[in-house]
């Protein structure tokens, strides 16, 4: 990546992102975040310059900088990422550690962020957005939704789909072939064994309806 990296979100989500881009040697100008608390603030010695809609830094994006969206909520990441498109014709780079182990054959969208340790197997598809913890493994020919969130250690297997905007907590385990909806979420340490509905939420082993 030649150009450096703009950050929107200088908190939980934007420290993953900076330490992926860092350990690949990619400079990052800065972070914009809506706390005002962390205005002229620095998040690893990179400066946190302003709101996340500044037009000041904003104005940057597509022939000086590049640009990730790292808001910690899933909402907000979203709206950001279109406003992102609608505005700005810009689109968010993918952030992938150099620690992460990503197929050449797997298929990524944009916006994507993924963790040290992280492994994404060939034929695996993740659409845009989508944050994929430490050491979380994406099987073959599973396929993620836009802004899915893998947590650390989540192993979906072999040909799992999961829908948009779906939750699937630290250390679960998805069972080769299941179907998350939309908007589901799994608990932490879950284990899923069964198709999930959209807006449903599971928990425990074998995972059930909360």
């Amino acid at each position: 990546m030649e150009n450096p990296v703009i950050i929107l979100g200088a908190q939980a989500l934007g420290s993953a992102a900076l330490d992926a881009f860092t350990s690949n040697d990619v400079v990052v100008y800065c972070l914009l975040d809506d706390d005002a608390k962390l205005k002229d603030t620095e998040l690893y010695n990179v400066p946190v310059m302003g709101a996340t809609d500044d037009e000041q830094y904003l104005n940057l994006l597509g022939k000086k900088c590049e640009v990730f969206v790292a808001a910690d909520d899933t909402a907000s990441r979203r709206s950001l990422t279109n406003m992102l498109r609608e505005q700005y014709q810009q689109v968010p780079v993918n952030a992938v550690h150099k620690a992460a182990s990503v197929a050449e054959h797997a298929w990524l969208g944009h916006g994507n962020l993924i963790s040290a340790g992280a492994i994404v197997a060939a034929g695996a598809k993740l659409g845009n957005g989508c944050i994929v913890g430490a050491r979380a493994v994406i099987d073959t020919r599973a396929e993620l939704g836009d802004f899915v969130n893998v947590g650390a250690g989540a192993v979906v297997n072999s040909e799992v789909t999961v829908g948009e905007l779906a939750f699937i907590g630290s250390g679960a385990v998805v069972v080769s072939g299941v179907k998350i909806g939309a908007k589901a979420r799994v608990g932490a340490g879950s284990v899923v064994v069964a198709d999930v509905p959209a807006g449903q939420t599971v928990f425990g082993n074998p995972a059930t309806k909360v």
